[in-house]
């Protein structure tokens, strides 16, 4: 085996799984290196290793919903739970979201939780698509590439198809760029993270995201089985899956 072979063979050792459990406490919960745990970056890790069908506990999360408090975090922990408790479920469900991002959050983690999904929330989303296809955080700012990807997840966990999901996909591929990836807002450059949520959003529409946002991921991914934030940058947060 030649040593471009053995680089190769030593980058691809260490997974993304094992990256992520590296971050573990003792405790169960999930930590940056030198950092404490918290219940939200948990529930990020939770979600991650889940999605790539490691077996992973819950406890952590469940011990410290009182630290989950915006609807984001709620809802972040609505989706980390197998089985969300009762009581974490209900203080969602009676969050007010005047953001359209924690819209999105809310309508996602009910419909997972087998709740009803609020048809005026759904409404509300509908009624502030721009006209470029695009969401946006909140009402009122410019639309990205990262909340539409959001909205369309949401949408489609309501069960809304049709026009508003194909302008969403069409505002989403015009932020994709050359290499593969896509990018936030027009002119910023391509980001794993928002080419992760541009690839959910199209696999939650159905459609195909193409074998380019994949390729793009996999030139991000490091040694240590994190991934970097872009070409120029690393990540500063445990946000590898």
């Amino acid at each position: 085996m030649g040593v471009s072979a053995l680089v190769a063979a030593a980058t691809l050792a260490v997974s993304p799984q094992q990256f992520l459990l590296a971050h573990q406490a003792a405790g169960g919960g999930f930590a940056e290196a030198g950092g404490k745990p918290d219940a939200t970056l948990t529930a990020w890790a939770v979600l991650g290793l889940r999605a790539a069908q490691v077996p992973v506990d819950d406890t952590y999360v469940r011990t410290h919903e009182d630290d989950l408090r915006t609807p984001t975090e709620l809802a972040l922990g609505v989706l980390a739970e197998a089985r969300p408790s009762d009581e974490l479920v209900a203080r969602l469900e009676r969050a007010p979201t005047p953001a359209l991002n924690a819209t999105a959050w809310k309508l996602i983690a009910l419909a997972q939780a087998g709740r009803p999904v609020p048809r005026d929330r759904v409404r509300y989303l509908l009624g502030h698509q721009a006209k470029s296809g695009g969401w946006s955080w909140a009402v009122g700012v410019a639309p990205d590439s990262n909340d539409t990807a959001a909205v369309v997840e949401a949408l489609r966990a309501a069960h809304v198809g049709g026009r508003p999901i194909r302008r969403a996909l069409a505002f989403l591929r015009r932020h994709q760029r050359q290499d593969g990836g896509f990018e936030l807002t027009r002119g910023r450059g391509s980001d794993a993270q928002s080419t992760a949520w541009a690839i959910q959003a199209f696999l939650a529409a159905g459609a195909r995201p193409g074998p380019a946002a994949f390729r793009y991921l996999a030139r991000l991914r490091r040694a240590d089985g994190s991934y970097r934030y872009d070409a120029r940058y690393g990540t500063t947060r445990l946000m590898t899956d």
